[in-house]
This record gives C-alpha cells, structure tokens and sequence, in this order.
C-alpha cells in the first residue's frame, strides 16, 4: 500500500506529468488532493500498469475525487522554454487550477520551482511510494494519451495510437519518410545522429 502523506497536513497535494520524453505533443501534468476513499491498492506509478488498469483506475479516481487537475504545455512552448521548464510549468498549472491553496506540495522526481512559496518537497520515484503521486502519475498518463490519439486520427502515420509520441522505431522511420509535423518538438532529436533531417519542410 502507499503512503498517504508526507507531510500530514490536511491539503497535500501531490503532482505528476507525462511525456517528458516524446518526440512530439504536449507535456501533460496532474495535481491530486488524496482523500480516503481514494485509498486503492491497486493504484501505483502508471508506468507499471496496463493501459486498461489505467483507463479503470482514472475511472475510479475521478468518481471518488474532484479535487484535481489536468495542464498541457504544447510542443511550441516545450521548444521555447525547454523540457523541464515545460514539466515544471505544466505542473504549476495544474496545482494553480484547483480550487483550493495546498498546504503543501510533494512532487514526482528531483526538480521543481517554488510555487507560491508554499513549501514543496521532490521525492525520487515519489510515483511508487505516495498515493497521491500515483494517482496524478495515472491522470497525466490517461489524459495525454487520450489527447495523442486525436492527434492520430490527423497524423496516422506517426503511429500515436501506439507509441504515444514516444521514440519508438516505428515513429523514427515514420519521421524519415514523411518528414516532421506541426506537433513533433523541434528542439528535440528526432531521428539518430547518423541520420539527417530537413526541418526546413
């Protein structure tokens, strides 16, 4: 079972993003205030779980929850300010969106700007050992996966409804043969070195 709390104080709000390491779409993050009717085993780091137990346990959190919040950078601010910059913002934007100040922030990894100067700690793998990370961990997953397969239906040939923007082969050699699209980050190296790009296209 994870951890409730960090802190125990009554507004601890964990966050989580996903999609750091796309090629192309948004970073998305997610900001929870657990509740004890959220207190599932089943819940845990979403990279560990099936795409269906995910879908399930999003069910389960928004039905038992709403204090949460879901924020997208898009590629062209990911380009400007950089990808931990991105995460980062998307985070502060989604603890912004709720509706309630937190007490405190607990944060997935080891980077993360004050917020409001309301004191924060990073945990390293905070996904697998605090509920309400995990549970922002599967809201940022489920949410950005759900956005990259509408992006699919306009660009089917990067195979989003599979790889999500991530650099899979398929995707590579997808960017090889029709070139790059308007939501692939261009600050980012998309294909092997050993390879050239025309981003000019």
């Amino acid at each position: 079972m994870l951890l409730k709390s960090f802190s125990n104080l009554k507004l601890e709000v964990g966050t989580d993003e996903a999609g750091r390491g796309c090629l192309a779409g948004p970073v998305t993050a997610a900001a929870i205030l657990i509740n004890d009717k959220l207190e599932n085993e089943l819940i845990n780091d979403s990279k560990k779980l099936s795409i269906n137990s995910r879908k399930k346990l999003r069910e389960f959190i928004e039905k038992h929850n709403h204090f949460f919040s879901i924020a997208h950078i898009y590629e062209d601010t990911i380009d400007e300010i950089n990808i931990l910059n991105a995460s980062i913002k998307a985070m502060h934007i989604a603890i912004s969106q709720l509706s309630f100040k937190p007490e405190f922030i607990i944060v997935d990894g080891n980077r993360f700007k004050p917020y409001k100067q309301i004191p924060h700690e990073t945990i390293i793998k905070g996904d697998s050992k605090y509920l309400s990370i995990a549970a922002a961990s599967i809201l940022a997953k489920t949410y950005r996966d759900e956005y990259m397969l509408q992006l699919h239906e306009e660009f089917p040939m990067y195979g989003w409804d599979t790889n999500m923007g991530y650099p899979t082969k398929k995707h590579r050699e997808a960017i090889l043969e029709y070139g790059p699209c308007k939501y692939h980050r261009k600050t980012f190296r998309l294909l092997p070195e050993q390879l050239v790009l025309d981003l000019n296209k």
